[in-house]
């Protein structure tokens, strides 16, 4: 008897949103969320699904992304208003982006299966580093 890998079958991008779905998540057009907390999955060029910035769901639909102030972490939306991330928007945040990535067949990475990562980094010191080319201090 001859042993045979079984072919990986490839799954839809909406095959993955029902993945999401069967799982307990919400999903709503292509903003999946769950408990306050949401992100936006993108359909790839090879028809998977490619998960976004997972954060706190502010306004009904609007997901703000977790920026690291160098003393604390902060949610921002997009108009730029700020509210403090506690200890249990971050487990909160972390559970949720783990689940996702498995109920999506995503592979769950190392260094973010640790912990919450930040998707800015916005320090006092280095104000608008994000924002195009920095003003040099001799300017």
């Amino acid at each position: 008897m001859f042993f045979r890998r079984q072919k990986e079958a490839k799954l839809s991008f909406t095959d993955h949103l029902n993945a999401a779905r069967n799982a307990g998540f919400t999903v709503d057009g292509t903003l999946v969320s769950r408990r306050g907390l949401g992100c936006v999955v993108t359909e790839l060029e090879d028809g998977q699904a490619g998960i976004g910035e997972a954060g706190l769901l502010v306004h009904g639909n609007e997901v703000a992304r977790l920026v690291h102030g160098g003393y604390q972490m902060f949610f921002v939306t997009r108009d730029g208003n700020k509210m403090a991330a506690l200890a249990d928007h971050l487990k909160a945040l972390h559970e949720f982006t783990e689940d996702l990535s498995e109920a999506m067949g995503a592979t769950s990475m190392y260094n973010n299966a640790l912990g919450t990562v930040c998707t800015g980094h916005l320090y006092d010191r280095v104000q608008d580093r994000d924002h195009g080319v920095a003003k040099r201090p001799w300017e």
